[in-house]
């Protein structure tokens, strides 16, 4: 997993749960719903990076 990556992924989980944030602040259940999308697809990008870096070992 190149670092760029790797950074690419962890920022998209974090744009995520600021959206997911947000929309809980704002009493927007659709920002909010769009935000934890966003964070669980960073998420499973990252686990799927790590599972590719361990079957190369």
């Amino acid at each position: 997993m190149s670092a760029k990556d790797k950074a690419k992924d962890k920022a998209e989980a974090a744009k995520g749960k600021t959206k997911k944030g947000a929309g809980k602040a704002l009493d927007d259940p659709v920002l909010e719903g769009k935000g934890k999308a966003k964070e669980v697809k960073g998420n499973l990008k990252q686990a799927g990076e790590k599972v590719k870096d361990a079957a190369k070992k």
